[in-house]
Parts: structure tokens; C-alpha cells; sequence
């Protein structure tokens, strides 16, 4: 059985003749049913819970998502595992169960508790702490292994307005500062086979849209203006709360991701692919962790 910890009230596991067994399911024989509903503290189902089982020592036999009922059910041999389960705004779930055990109920249910989210910046002027941040980058070399690399120079502000949902945004990236700790790669990416940096020697972004999603969770869309041409982008962000510097400064720090294309920049590097090299794969995943300083 489960053991109880942050919110669990019942657990068990199903065998395959158990009351969730579908009658057009055909399990092999050795194979037994983990089935859990994952609710809130009032007892309604929370959808799209993310869930992973892991075996004795840590390896990942299944995971998901909770389906509309907040449901999912596993075909599982018969053996001891672990089950994690976290939600956007509630205290994750940690438990063990035994599959097989004929004595458990048919049906786990999982209570996770709410968590407060952490308390907003308070409205005024933020600038980017170039010091205590990161913008880095990373995408697949010739298909093969990947290149991570950052920019070293940029500069930002938040404007954080009465309703965060008002606030916005401003990041200038200079383009000649990338590094990914290889000279002779760094000069060509700021060749004009790349960011072609001497005629656009910045990269922007700008938002004016702070979306709410849960918890700590944001989507912060906005323009990147990339070698010239600007796109939409979203960053999914997550809000980390507030905190003291040495100085005792209050700061604000949040990390954020987001996937760009480059042909959406006419970053096509036709040099490179007329020769039938695919130097950089056609998406980069970009990762900022951030923190801001409020002005006086």
C-alpha cells in the first residue's frame, strides 16, 4: 500500500479480474492494474496532474498525465514501486505500493494539498541583473551532439504594474557576446552565415501580455526581433518569488524557456546547406534564469 504522506487518504493496486478492468482490456497474465484518481482538498478530480512510477531502484517504468477525471490507470507486473504525482500549485506526492496485493482497494485516491503561490514584486521599475542571470541556449550540432551556449552582455527592464497581468518587458541581447567556449565556432556565429552580428548586432524582446496560468506559472508573450526579422514568442515562465541581496536589495527571480526556429529568423545558413551540412538542427530551446533588482 501507499505510505501517507502530503495528502494521501487510500491507496491500492488492481488485479486484472479488479472493478477497473475494461472488458474489451486483455492483459497478459502476469500483468496487474495501478489505478488512481488524483483529487484536490475538496475532492474535485485535477486533470493533466503529471504522474511517474519508478521501480525499486529508481527506474521509470510508466508516466503521464490525469485524464478530464483526473484519473490514469497502468498495466504494471506484479512488485513493490514508487509513484510521484505534481500538479501546477500543490505540494507534490511521494508513495510506495505493492502491486498484486489482493487486499488493497481497486482504486487509489490521492489528495493533493494547495500551496501558496509566492508574493508578487511590487509595482515600479525592475531592471535584469546581468550578474546574477543567465541567457543561454541550446540546439543539436550536425544532428549529433548538442552545443549549449549563452550570451555573456545584455541588459532589461520589468515594469511591474498595479495588476501583474498589465506589466511588461524589455531584453537587449548583444549578439556578438554568444559563447558556447569555442573560439574559431564563435566567430562563425557571428559571421554572416549566422547572427550576422555587424548588421544586427542585437537581439530584442518585448512583451506586454503577462498571462496567469497557476501557481507560480506564466506565459509571457511577447516579440523577438532575431537577424532582422521580428516573431511572436511565448516564454513559459516560472515565477520563484522574492528575496534579500547582500546589500539588502530586493530582488525578483524567475526562470523561463522557450523553442525557437530558426527558419523563422532566415537563419537558413545557406552556405553550409548548399553543401548538404545541417550544421544546427532547425530548433534551439532557449533557457533564462533570471533576476531582477527594483529600482528606487
Amino acid at each position: 500500500m501507499f505510505s501517507r504522506r502530503r495528502g494521501m487518504e487510500t491507496a491500492g493496486t488492481a488485479g486484472s479480474s479488479g472493478p477497473s478492468t475494461s472488458a474489451t482490456l486483455t492483459l497478459p497474465p502476469t500483468a496487474r492494474l495501478l489505478s488512481c484518481r488524483v483529487l484536490d482538498t475538496v475532492h474535485r478530480p485535477l486533470r493533466q496532474a503529471t504522474f511517474e512510477v519508478t521501480d525499486p531502484i529508481g527506474r521509470r517504468i510508466v508516466s503521464g498525465e490525469t485524464d478530464p477525471y483526473g484519473g490514469f490507470t497502468a498495466a504494471v507486473p506484479e512488485g513493490e514501486y514508487r509513484l510521484s504525482v505534481t500538479a501546477e500549485g500543490y505540494a507534490p506526492f511521494h508513495g510506495v505500493t505493492i502491486v498484486g496485493d489482493p487486499a488493497q482497494p481497486g482504486t487509489a485516491e490521492i489528495v493533493l494539498d494547495a500551496v501558496e503561490p509566492p508574493l508578487l514584486p511590487q509595482p515600479g521599475h525592475w531592471e535584469l541583473d546581468p550578474t546574477h542571470s543567465t541567457i543561454g541556449f541550446t540546439a543539436r550540432h550536425i544532428g549529433l551532439a548538442r552545443i549549449r551556449g549563452r550570451f555573456t552582455t545584455f541588459a532589461g527592464a520589468v515594469r511591474i504594474a498595479e495588476r501583474m497581468e498589465d506589466s511588461s518587458m524589455h531584453v537587449i541581447i548583444d549578439a556578438a557576446s554568444i559563447d558556447t567556449g569555442v573560439r574559431m565556432r564563435d566567430d562563425h556565429l557571428r559571421s554572416a552565415d549566422f547572427l550576422d552580428a555587424v548588421r544586427h548586432p542585437t537581439v530584442e524582446f518585448y512583451s506586454e501580455r503577462f498571462i496567469h496560468r497557476s501557481g507560480g506559472r506564466w506565459t509571457v508573450a511577447g516579440a523577438l526581433t532575431l537577424h532582422g526579422v521580428s516573431r511572436s514568442v511565448t516564454l513559459d515562465t516560472e515565477y520563484l518569488g522574492l528575496g534579500t541581496g547582500l546589500e539588502g536589495e530586493l530582488r525578483a527571480a524567475c526562470r523561463a524557456t522557450t523553442e525557437l526556429h530558426r527558419e523563422d529568423f532566415t537563419l537558413n545558413w545557406q552556405s553550409m546547406l548548399a553543401q548538404g551540412i545541417a550544421a544546427i538542427g532547425s530548433s534551439v530551446e532557449v533557457t533564462l534564469d533570471v533576476q531582477a533588482v527594483r529600482k528606487a
